[in-house]
């Protein structure tokens, strides 16, 4: 069984600091994979800077400058925000964020997440630095990603079989499900695969739930350089070997992926 994926909406660019493509190479690496969408998804994230000011942050603020198609590809403007404790906070939720890159201060005092990503079509939802779960219980870790769900910008919750943080994966499916929001299927996390298969088993094990509930998934690359977009060999075989129909990969169009975009978030993209 092969699948038609035309958007890989989980990919970075040298702003993320571990990552080596600008946007330009990477809309051009998505034009010769036969992407039709391609959505940017940079690290906002503790992990980045030392101090969390909107100046650090800026990159994000001013993407309104980049073309809506490019080179024939539609461009789409996210940022790959960290859960950063068991209640669902996402970094930069409890951040205060009073005076503007400028240094003039703004006419109310927002939270840092609310300025930087006031003008992007989406969030993708993960989990990085583990140590906040250490002993956590499935309970705990499912009302997380069931909290992080709720943010009215979160998309897509990213890389959960591969964060090692225990959930009830019908739980959070269900609801991910009514929202209309999707559970990545993360191909970096196949190709660096634990010793004994974990990430695999879990991808697998998620993604056989999804396709019993009905619950949308998006098949993302998670590309750190230009050559890795638009490439999911290992989740396109891994979703072959279980028969996942096609019907829930919600990239698997332009027109099933922006439709999904609006269902959830309220992103409207011409």
């Amino acid at each position: 069984m092969s699948y038609r994926i035309a958007g890989d909406l989980h990919t970075h660019t040298l702003f993320t600091r571990h990552a080596y493509s600008t946007i330009a190479e990477n809309v051009a690496a998505a034009r010769a994979a036969g992407l039709e969408v391609l959505g940017s998804a940079d690290h906002f994230s503790p992990m980045l800077f030392d101090e969390p000011t909107i100046k650090n942050f800026q990159f994000f603020i001013n993407q309104r400058i980049w073309p809506r198609e490019w080179d024939g590809v539609t461009l789409l403007r996210g940022a790959e925000v960290d859960i950063v404790d068991l209640d669902g906070t996402l970094f930069g939720e409890n951040i205060s964020c009073p005076e503007t890159i400028l240094d003039t201060p703004y006419g109310e005092d927002l939270p840092l997440i609310d300025r930087v990503t006031a003008h992007l079509d989406y969030l993708v939802a993960s989990v990085h630095a583990t140590s906040f779960a250490d002993g956590a219980t499935i309970a705990q870790g499912t009302d997380m990603y069931l909290a992080a769900l709720e943010n009215p910008k979160v998309f897509i919750l990213g890389h959960t079989g591969r964060a090692g943080i225990r959930y009830d994966v019908d739980t959070v499916l269900k609801r991910a499900a009514e929202l209309g929001k999707l559970v990545e299927i993360n191909e970096h996390s196949l190709a660096v695969d634990a010793p004994d298969g974990r990430y695999h088993a879990a991808c697998s094990h998620i993604a056989e739930r999804a396709a019993e509930m009905g619950c949308g998934i998006t098949v993302s690359s998670d590309a750190h350089m230009a050559s890795r977009i638009g490439k999911f060999p290992r989740a396109e075989e891994m979703l072959a070997e279980i028969h996942f129909p096609e019907e829930l990969i919600m990239n698997r169009s332009r027109a099933s992926l922006l439709a999904a975009l609006e269902r959830a978030v309220g992103a409207r993209v011409a």
